[in-house]
């Protein structure tokens, strides 16, 4: 224990944290305050050491393992907040892992981890996405969009965030009648659906999970969209022909820096003279950083959240010009508090699909995502590039008269499960 409370001594600062060790003696951190103390308890004599080697993995699968439990009135998103919290006057340095020799392999490992090539890439997309549907049906908005919600108004619905999240790209893509679009990384179809709904255009979207596709296509056939929007299980680095639109909606953080030369080269080949191009992407505001041990483990292995500096270089080298970027700050921050209370709601549905452990894994993950937008250096990037730079009006005023005519066009759906949150 002495590890993990030379650590946690150093960290916290403010309020607090109170830790039964599994021998039974309590060890108490922070001056304490008004509200009451984060109580955890550790069932497992490895717990500490776990945790005090390296934070974010060790207290992941230690949370996950059921070694380290929240006690009530808390939960594990509680602890997660109230120590992050406290990091952010450290740095992010302080979550890593203890020493430089572990933050040496860790980073090489990110690095190794980070090459995705074809098989890899299908076997990394399957692993994430290929999850049973219900899962995703039951903490994801009812159009099961996968990436940020536009939260103008913190209060509004996840379904009017996400609407809106829909209206803002599809405004800033300057879209006219007769359109070719791609769609890179399509996910459940939602984007391109929109897309067909909206304007007289071709979508296509291509993703690498088979039943995502399957189920992409069966949502355009009941909508009796399936002659406007195609969708196909294959590598973007395998589509040919040219489009007057592309996007790519959350689908970077997947690619691994050492893709970034190649997406961006075959993107720019994709798109027509006179196209465009929007990347949305879960970013860094520092630096260029490496993926923590826990996300690449659990939840998207191969993946790599991009720095700005790194997806305007490589558009720059690869003949792209940046016409337009926005940071989006606090909005994925909203909508992973949504996505974790709507997961806490199912839980009995959850646990009897997969079990405890990987329900506490999920808790883990949101919990997690949603401090490193709160209290961490995470971003949403949406970045427009163009071959030419005639290609959009001269000013963003477009941008805004497009987006609320859109709005005014349809109202969100209702998340089937609302009446029961209620």
């Amino acid at each position: 224990m002495w590890l993990l409370e030379k650590l946690l001594r150093k960290l916290i600062r403010q309020g607090r944290m109170e830790i039964t060790d599994y021998d039974g003696k309590v060890y108490t951190f922070g001056p304490g305050g008004n509200d009451a103390p984060i109580r955890l308890r550790f069932t497992d004599k490895r717990t500490s050491g776990h945790i005090a080697r390296y934070p974010q993995l060790g207290a992941g699968e230690a949370y996950m393992w059921g070694w380290l439990v929240v006690e009530p009135p808390h939960d594990i998103r509680d602890m997660v907040m109230f120590v992050t919290g406290q990091a952010k006057a450290h740095g992010e340095r302080a979550l890593q892992p203890q020493g430089p020799m572990r933050r040496l392999v860790q980073k090489t490992a990110a690095k190794v981890d980070s090459v995705n090539l074809r098989t890899k890439a299908r076997k990394n997309a399957e692993h994430t996405y290929n999850l049973t549907r219900r899962l995703y049906e039951l903490f994801l908005d009812e159009d099961r969009q996968y990436t940020m919600g536009y939260h103008r108004d913190p209060s509004v619905s996840l379904e009017r965030a996400q609407l809106e999240k829909k209206a803002l790209i599809a405004a800033k893509l300057y879209i006219k009648p007769g359109m070719k679009i791609l769609d890179i990384g399509c996910g459940w179809g939602g984007w391109a659906l929109y897309l067909a709904r909206n304007y007289d255009c071709e979508v296509l979207g291509v993703a690498l999970a088979p039943d995502q596709i399957a189920f992409c296509q069966e949502r355009a056939k009941a909508d009796g969209l399936d002659h406007k929007a195609k969708f196909r299980l294959i590598d973007y680095r395998d589509v040919e022909g040219q489009f007057d639109r592309i996007t790519s909606i959350g689908m970077l953080e997947h690619l691994g820096t050492p893709h970034f030369p190649e997406y961006f080269r075959k993107t720019n080949q994709l798109l027509k003279p006179d196209g465009v191009m929007l990347n949305h992407s879960i970013g860094r505001t520092g630096p260029p950083g490496f993926t923590d041990a826990w996300t690449r483990k659990y939840i998207f292995p191969g993946g790599y959240i991009p720095a700005l500096s790194e997806l305007v270089s490589e558009s720059e080298r690869a003949g792209g010009q940046v016409m337009d970027v926005e940071a989006m700050r606090f909005h994925y921050g909203y909508t992973l508090a949504e996505w974790y209370n709507r997961t806490v709601m199912h839980r009995q549905e959850i646990t009897e699909m997969y079990d405890e452990e990987f329900y506490r894994m999920w808790l883990f993950y949101l919990a997690g995502a949603q401090q490193s937008f709160i209290n961490g250096t995470m971003v949403n990037w949406q970045m427009v590039t163009v071959r030419d730079r005639s290609a959009l009006p001269l000013t963003r005023e477009y941008i805004h008269e497009e987006f609320l005519r859109l709005l005014a066009q349809e109202e969100p759906p209702v998340w089937r499960f609302a009446e029961a949150a209620e």
